[in-house]
């Protein structure tokens, strides 16, 4: 049976629709704070969970419903403020604590938030637990004696922690001086860590996107939108340009002549320098686990290096549990999820992006030079609006262009169609060369999509 509430990326909506209204959030935390009270307990003997956020304006109302439920549950709360996503996986699993909560919708735009829980381990809550608190969630809501209620505590040195981890994570023997970057928080949570971190780590930093109103996240800045990014590297006269989504969890990076590098591309540079610095000690990368949407170029390459690749279903989720499972380090996703479980628990845009600064800066290459050998097929990726619960393999129209599409590749590229985890679409995406002739694939498939959907 499916999950009601929780996606692929915990809950996520519009805000004043549900799930994302005042009273579910409140009986969300009530739950969670239930399923959770027999885990580690805090400095009071209650349990005790971490509370972080974005900068949508929404965040305030959520993170007070949230602490009540908790609260009423006995659960003992330390609250953040803004703050990265990762750095609350960072500072749960610091600060011993049960669990870490992140407000936050990511890379949507305002209107949208979300509830996404790290379990005191630092990894995504598992999906049983999360099962166990929907469960929770469908039962009559109570609150505790007063004896028995949770305190709250506000945690001031939060910023200050994850950049000392964040740096922590650089070689001591490196450092960024002489190097001129931009770097793009998206207006969200990350606006007041980031630049600090390669700051104090020697570079001359020149930030965008780090003036929040609660209406502008993501808004035509950041990993989601790097036009911003590249045109300030070009004014500034930059050699690195740094995008960090909404909640600082994905990447992407651009060089000094503005040439954008996505996910999978910068996952590449972080193995093929681990490759060759194992390959000189008798080692090698265990494995680099992927998604269905990673380019197969860098399959292509994985392959060329001599190290296993594997594909999960899309989402940051599912790549960790692949990781997780063959006991491998790194793993990502073109859209600037890259993890390395050696550095963190979970994707980290900041600590990506050094991953990428340390190749490079050991090497003396640029990225441009890193990634020469890895030759990107041409992707065309078309979201096309569907009722919800449309299921498209139903409907022999769809399959049929789907087929023709791959007959004409012959070989030569890939046809994904998958529905996407957190809006009413089908997302069509054809690989492969040339590009005109994937263009045509993936406009007749998605005509065909719409045709069948009543659109």
């Amino acid at each position: 049976m499916g999950r009601r509430y929780f996606g692929t990326d915990g809950v996520r909506g519009t805000v004043g629709s549900s799930p994302m209204t005042p009273d579910f959030v409140l009986r969300l935390g009530y739950a969670a704070g239930k399923v959770l009270a027999g885990g580690m307990r805090g400095s009071s003997g209650h349990p005790a969970v971490l509370i972080g956020k974005d900068t949508r304006i929404s965040g305030y109302m959520l993170e007070s419903a949230l602490e009540a439920g908790f609260s009423a549950a006995g659960v003992d709360v330390h609250m953040c403020g803004p703050i990265p996503t990762p750095a609350v996986a960072y500072l749960t699993r610091a600060l011993r604590l049960s669990a870490g909560v992140v407000i936050s919708a990511s890379h949507n735009p305002y209107p949208d938030n979300g509830i996404k829980i790290f379990s005191g381990d630092g990894f995504k809550l598992p999906d049983d637990t999360e099962a166990q608190i929907e469960a929770e969630i469908e039962r009559p809501m109570g609150c505790n004696d007063a004896a028995k209620l949770g305190k709250v505590w506000r945690v001031d040195d939060a910023g200050g922690r994850y950049i000392e981890f964040c740096k922590s994570t650089f070689p001591t023997q490196l450092d960024l001086r002489g190097l001129k970057v931009v770097v793009d928080c998206a207006h969200g949570a990350a606006y007041n860590v980031a630049p600090p971190v390669f700051h104090e780590l020697g570079a001359d930093v020149v930030s965008i996107g780090v003036e929040p109103d609660g209406l502008n996240i993501n808004d035509r800045t950041g990993a989601t939108a790097p036009k911003a990014l590249v045109e300030e590297v070009k004014r500034a006269k930059a050699d690195l340009g740094i995008g960090l989504d909404g909640d600082a969890d994905r990447v992407v990076m651009a060089d000094g002549g503005g040439r954008l590098y996505d996910g999978d591309q910068l996952l590449y540079v972080i193995a093929s320098h681990r490759a060759a610095k194992a390959g000189r000690s008798g080692g090698k990368v265990s494995g680099v686990a992927g998604t269905l949407m990673t380019n197969l170029a860098f399959e292509n390459a994985m392959q060329r290096l001599g190290i296993p690749f594997g594909r999960a279903a899309v989402g940051d989720r599912y790549v960790l549990e692949m990781m997780r499972e063959k006991g491998w380090e790194l793993g990502g996703e073109n859209s600037g999820h890259v993890i390395c479980l050696d550095k963190h628990t979970t994707g980290d845009g900041i600590v990506s992006a050094l991953q990428v600064l340390h190749a490079m800066r050991e090497t003396g290459a640029s990225l441009a030079e890193l990634t020469a050998e890895l030759v990107m097929y041409p992707q065309v990726l078309v979201n096309v609006k569907v009722p919800r619960g449309f299921d498209w393999r139903k409907h022999p129209g769809i399959g049929e262009a789907q087929a023709a599409a791959e007959q004409a590749l012959n070989g030569r590229g890939r046809v994904l169609l998958r529905p996407s985890g957190t809006e009413p679409v089908l997302r069509v995406m054809v690989e492969g060369e040339p590009r005109e002739a994937i263009e045509s694939a993936a406009n007749r498939i998605a005509a065909a999509v719409r045709s069948a959907a009543g659109a």
